[in-house]
């Protein structure tokens, strides 16, 4: 219970904090409009910090599917707390894209973009190629994977006050070199709890909630998890005997 809950208020916190500051940046009047990707990205960096230093003393703060899936590949999570992890992640996704949304109520209105409504939920490719936007996604939390392992491992001597500020500053590194292509979902709860939420919600003004891409920041920040994982593990960790 302490994992679900702790995972549910870490990725609410997560999804309040990174997909309000995308709405700070394309809702119409907002303060920050169009205030560009490096805000919108820096945010994102800040939200994983701040959400992984309030609930990581408690759950560990993985906040992502992909990132719990890669961490019991790795053998640093019991494949039985899985269900707790995932479903607290879902949930709390979900009650976080509600709260942007009545933060931001009078701005969905005065908006006339319905896809910067939906990009206020979910992620959308800038080019859309399926298998060049599914490869980016896997690439992009293969190299999440990696950090976070490499973040906490041992020999960098990096203790719980200072790994979710690293993990914040990876967070901003992935999202300002990899990020273009399909603004960096890398985390299935992230992407898929606010999108069923963009369905539910009566946003004024809003389209379909894009099911037919929903699938690709879904499944591969799963698959790109697990190699980031594997990798680490079979190509980096060994390297330790060389020390």
């Amino acid at each position: 219970m302490s994992i679900f809950l702790g995972e549910l208020i870490g990725t609410l916190l997560l999804i309040l904090l990174g997909n309000g500051v995308v709405a700070n940046v394309l809702l119409h009047a907002s303060k920050g409009e169009k205030s560009g990707w490096i805000v919108i990205t820096a945010g994102w960096g800040f939200a994983v910090a701040i959400a992984v230093y309030a609930v990581g003393w408690i759950s560990g703060g993985h906040l992502n599917p992909a990132v719990t899936f890669g961490l019991c590949i790795a053998g640093k999570t019991d494949w039985s707390l899985l269900p707790a992890y995932v479903l607290g992640q879902m949930i709390g996704a979900m009650i976080g894209a509600w709260l942007v949304w009545i933060s931001y109520y009078p701005h969905w209105k005065a908006t006339a973009d319905a896809d910067l409504k939906l990009l206020c939920f979910c992620t959308k490719p800038a080019i859309r190629n399926r298998w060049s936007n599914f490869i980016v996604e896997v690439i992009a939390t293969a190299v999440l994977l990696i950090g976070v392992l490499g973040i906490f491992n041992v020999h960098n001597g990096i203790g719980s006050g200072v790994g979710p500020y690293a993990v914040g500053i990876l967070i901003f590194s992935i999202g300002l070199s990899l990020g273009g292509p399909t603004g960096f979902a890398i985390n299935p709860a992230r992407d898929l709890g606010p999108r069923i939420m963009h369905a539910w919600i009566p946003i004024a003004g809003k389209r379909d909630a894009d099911w037919g891409y929903a699938w690709i920041p879904v499944l591969a920040p799963l698959i790109g998890g697990i190699i980031g994982a594997l990798f680490y593990q079979f190509f980096v960790a060994p390297l330790t005997a060389l020390l």
